[in-house]
């Protein structure tokens, strides 16, 4: 595919999935060798897990962030805050990572839906925000506890829990002209939905990744191959 012309006019929307990070060596949740390679999600990312095991959830995360902590952002990460820079005011980024190599590469305007690996909240959702939390901790001793007492959960959205700033992402794809989708399998909702709202607003919608996802039909174009190679020199920047 040639360049994507993004015109004065234009506003982007982002979202981003496991296969941006994958180039960055952090596994995605469905290879063999992945993020729930022995592990079941009802035993590490539920409601009930959480009340269940505080103690085997902690572990788990814990043992996230010391591999996160070993990656760095990839030239794909790079290109998106390149991009974010050259359109203020008219890009916006969702991902569904919980990694923060969107952060560290220069991206401002964005959402971590699913929640960030990097922060911990309060379990009885009291109304205080996340507070930064990169420890790895050796047991359930060693996690403190909120001003009112709740003890510090991972900051994950877990499943059956509804995604972060929803209203906000909603209202960003409305306003959207250009969707770009970026190594997301299509079949994890709503993410894999935003592209046929796109669509009903009348945006141009963009796929890239090494092969198509599930809601391929949905978009107007597909991109195939790796982001890190296929994102820098993509976008053509009309002044």
């Amino acid at each position: 595919m040639s360049q994507i012309s993004i015109k004065q006019e234009d506003r982007v929307f982002v979202l981003t999935g496991a296969g941006i990070s994958a180039e960055s060596g952090l596994p995605t949740f469905r290879a063999s060798d992945g993020l729930w390679a022995g592990f079941r999600v009802e035993d590490v990312c539920t409601p009930d897990a959480w009340r269940r095991d505080p103690a085997g959830v902690w572990a788990f995360y814990s043992a996230r962030r010391a591999q996160g902590s070993k990656a760095n952002p990839n030239p794909a990460h790079i290109a998106l805050a390149e991009l974010e820079a050259q359109l203020p005011g008219r890009y916006f980024l969702c991902t569904q990572n919980v990694d923060n190599l969107h952060d560290r590469a220069g991206s401002r305007n964005l959402v971590h839906m699913h929640g960030e690996l990097a922060k911990a909240r309060c379990e009885r959702e009291c109304g205080r925000p996340p507070v930064d939390d990169r420890a790895i901790y050796a047991s359930l001793d060693e996690v403190g506890r909120c001003s009112c007492g709740g003890r510090m959960r991972p900051h994950i959205v877990f499943f059956g829990e509804i995604p972060l700033e929803m209203p906000r992402i909603e209202r960003e794809i409305a306003e959207s002209t250009l969707m770009i989708v970026i190594g997301t399998s299509g079949n994890v909702y709503p993410a894999a939905g935003f592209v046929n709202w796109a669509r009903q607003s009348g945006a141009q919608t963009v796929y890239i990744g090494p092969e198509p996802p599930l809601n391929a039909s949905a978009f107007t174009h597909i991109v195939e191959g790796k982001a890190g190679e296929v994102l820098p020199g993509l976008f053509d920047v009309q002044s």
